[in-house]
Parts: C-alpha cells; sequence; structure tokens
C-alpha cells in the first residue's frame, strides 16, 4: 500500500454554495429548454397523401406497389444490389429486410396533406374523413406508428382554413374514441415565432374545451422559409420558434422545394444536397440539438417511374440522398411515391448494417472498461447506443444480434442513450 496523501483544500464550503445559488436560475433554465432526446422512436420518413386521395387502404396499397416496384425492376438481391452499389455480403440481407419490411409495416410515419398537396373540394369532409379512418387503423392494427395531418398555415390568406380543418379533425378524432398516442400535426410554411405562438394558443384552447391535459397535443414546424432561419435582425428564427413552441414542438421538417424556391434556385437544382438546404438544415440541426426537437430532411421529386433505367437512376438518386442525409445525422425524410420506399429502407438498412459490429463493439468494450484500439467518451457512448437503438427500431437490426455482440439489453442501451444531465460515468447494469 501506498502512502496516504494528504488531501489540503483553501476554500470554505459556502464558496461552492453561493456558486451554486448563483447558478440556479442557469441549472433550471437549461433542465427546461434542453430536456435532450425524449426517448421515443423515430420514423425514418414521413409519407404525404392528400387528404382529397386518402383511403382505409393507403398504407397497404403503398406497400403493394412498393413489392411489385422490386417484382418489376429489381426482382433478385443482386439486380438491386448493382443498382445502388450495395456490398456483396449486404445484398441478400437487405433486399430480405427490405421486403419483409414492405409486407410487415410499409410506412412508419403518414401525413394526410390539406397543405400543398391537396385538391379536393370539400376540406371539412375530408378531414372529417381523415380522422375516422385513422382512427379505424389504429383499432385494427392496420395504423402506421405515426399518422396525424399538414392543416394550412398560419398566413392570413389561409388561416380560417387551417384553424378550421385542425379543429375537424381533432374534433373528430375525439368523438371516434380520443387522441392516438401516435398522433402527428404539422404546421407548414412558418416564418415568424408568432405564427408558432398563435398555433400554440389553438391546440391549448382545443384540450381546454375537450378536459385534455394542457400539452397534449406537439407539433412539427416546417421549414420552408428563408425567414424562418434567418430574421430581419440577424437571428436564428428557427430557435425562437422552438421556445415559441412552449415545449410542445417535436420537429423541425425541411421543405426542400419551398425553401430553395425561396431562395431563387433554379428549379433543376432544387435538391436536398444543395448549399442552400445544407445551410438551412444545419442550423436547424445546432438549434435543435438537446432540445428534444427532432430534425427531417425533405424529399426528392425524381420519381421511379417509367423505363426500368429510369427507374434504376432515380432509385440510385433516392438512396444515394439518402445515405448522405444519414450521414449528417438527419435521420428522418420525406418521401413522395411508393416507388421510394424501397430505396429509403435499403438505405436506412445498410446504413445500421454497415455499422454494427464496430459500434457494438466499441460499445461494448467502453462498458466494460476493455479499452481497444479507439478510445471513446461518455458522450460517443450515448451516440452509439442511440445508433443501435434506431437500428433496431426501424427494423434493420435484431434485438437478440444486439445483445449478442454487446451484451446489453434494450434497458442498458436506453441508459446509455440518454444519461442525466452532467453523468460522465454510466455504465451498464
Amino acid at each position: 500500500m501506498g502512502q496516504q496523501e494528504k488531501v489540503s483544500t483553501s476554500l470554505a464550503g459556502a464558496v461552492s454554495e453561493g456558486i451554486s445559488a448563483s447558478l440556479a436560475a442557469v441549472d433550471a433554465e437549461l433542465d427546461r429548454r434542453y430536456p435532450g432526446d425524449p426517448g421515443t422512436r423515430q420514423p425514418v420518413h414521413t409519407v404525404y397523401v392528400p387528404g382529397n386521395l386518402f383511403a382505409a387502404d393507403t398504407i397497404r396499397t403503398w406497400g403493394d406497389q412498393a413489392l411489385a416496384a422490386l417484382d418489376e425492376h429489381a426482382p433478385d438481391a443482386g439486380t438491386f444490389a448493382r443498382v445502388l452499389g450495395l456490398a456483396d455480403g449486404l445484398a441478400e440481407d437487405v433486399y430480405g429486410r427490405v421486403r419483409a419490411k414492405l409486407e410487415r409495416e410499409p410506412i412508419e410515419d403518414l401525413r394526410v396533406d390539406f397543405e400543398d398537396g391537396y385538391a379536393g373540394d370539400d376540406e371539412d369532409h375530408d378531414a372529417a374523413r381523415a380522422a375516422r379512418l385513422i382512427t379505424e387503423a389504429y383499432a385494427d392494427l392496420g395504423a402506421a406508428p405515426y399518422m396525424g395531418i399538414r392543416m394550412k398555415c398560419m398566413e392570413a390568406a389561409v388561416r380560417d382554413r387551417g384553424i378550421r380543418t385542425t379543429d375537424v379533425f381533432l374534433s373528430g378524432l375525439m368523438e371516434h374514441g380520443g387522441l392516438p398516442d401516435g398522433l402527428v400535426l404539422t404546421l407548414p410554411k412558418v416564418t415568424y415565432p408568432e405564427q408558432v405562438t398563435a398555433f400554440v394558443r389553438l391546440l391549448e384552447a382545443f384540450e381546454k374545451a375537450h378536459g385534455l391535459d394542457e400539452g397534449r397535443l406537439g407539433f412539427e414546424i416546417q421549414i420552408e422559409t428563408s425567414q424562418a432561419i434567418l430574421a430581419a435582425d440577424g437571428t436564428a428564427t428557427v430557435a425562437r420558434m422552438i421556445d415559441a413552441a412552449e415545449g410542445r414542438a417535436t420537429g423541425l421538417h425541411y421543405g426542400t422545394f419551398d425553401y430553395s424556391a425561396c431562395l431563387g434556385v433554379s428549379a433543376a437544382y432544387q435538391a436536398s444536397d444543395h448549399p442552400a438546404a445544407d445551410h438551412a438544415k444545419a442550423i436547424m440541426q445546432v438549434a435543435a440539438a438537446g432540445t428534444g426537437v427532432r430534425v427531417s430532411d425533405g424529399s426528392t421529386n425524381v420519381l421511379p417511374v417509367g423505363p426500368t433505367a429510369h427507374v434504376h437512376e432515380a432509385w440510385k438518386l433516392h438512396y444515394g440522398l439518402t445515405r448522405r442525409a444519414l450521414a449528417r445525422a438527419y435521420y428522418q425524410g420525406w418521401d413522395m411515391h411508393p416507388g421510394h420506399i424501397p430505396t429509403r429502407y435499403a438505405a436506412v438498412f445498410a446504413f445500421y448494417r454497415e455499422g454494427f459490429e464496430t459500434a457494438a463493439k466499441r460499445l461494448s468494450a467502453y462498458a466494460n472498461h476493455a479499452g481497444g484500439d479507439v478510445m471513446d467518451e461518455p458522450a460517443t457512448a450515448k451516440a452509439l447506443s442511440n445508433y443501435l437503438l434506431r437500428g433496431i427500431d426501424c427494423g434493420a437490426l435484431d434485438t437478440a444480434e444486439v445483445d449478442a455482440l454487446t451484451g446489453m439489453s434494450r434497458a442498458d442501451l436506453d441508459r446509455f442513450a440518454r444519461p442525466r444531465r452532467g453523468d460522465l460515468t454510466a455504465t451498464a447494469q
């Protein structure tokens, strides 16, 4: 035994107490503004279906059309892999998982659209019908994990219509049994934080009218204007929007084409990998970090339809854009056509399958203090856990194989993924 070192201090305990007292307001503000990720599943995509076209069989129809596209244009794993550039070792696994996903859960998040995509002539009827069909889908276990509507925005020309559609839809849900757990609302074309505040007041009024818990209704904010990123005074408007949502904001969704057009980008160059898109999403990402608000990428308008050669080119483009987004930590995007779903899932599954073993071994080494060729820190362990959890949630990874490589249960992964603030010593139990 070595000699016990003498420990000396120079400051009275009152010094530490005084510092803590002076920072109490900051501590409370950190907890309020930056609660961290909510720990719920984040869908890998959002599918938009016009309110006048949404039907009871929409989800199954999209899955069947996606499977038919595979049957016609990539009937085997080898063809699919060559089109997308998948490694030989991943081809069979990814292709099999994609087909299984299209059979089991073709859509993870569906938005019935009453904004740009809507072309009906009786919006009241279509909103009420959407409420009934969504309620029935959840009752019959045929729903996507998340479903809801995109209403019209809070601009003067369409404000009253957007408010009424929101009321008709939510009232319909209440009449048919209540609000489903997977309910999502999307507020588009937000330019000023005051528009977010106005939507909060609308939701508060609805909750009060139906005796719902305050804060029961949350919503996504769609970023489609330059002013939503940079305000006239030079501040980041999107950060103020999150604050204006008073804890109700669940996501920031990038609107590829409206935003690009707002900046004057020519139609041929409006894409999610344009420098203007990268700038906007980077601001969104920084503003949302730690707040529990999730960021979603936009979509591509190049549809995989027509001759096989064109379908393959469209698939290649969509796969590449999705992989690019995943590498930049945009774990969700929009899909506008059933033909996009095979490449959405192929990109997501390949992303998690490729890095699975390395991530699992690094996390296991960290948790067991085993060392290795990479020196990881608690923040990296959090990222590794989240990576594995996202892979499990979407179907890219199986719980059993993650358990086998990490020696951790889902609860263990959750503890690493969401440590308490300031906890730098989280370990698996």
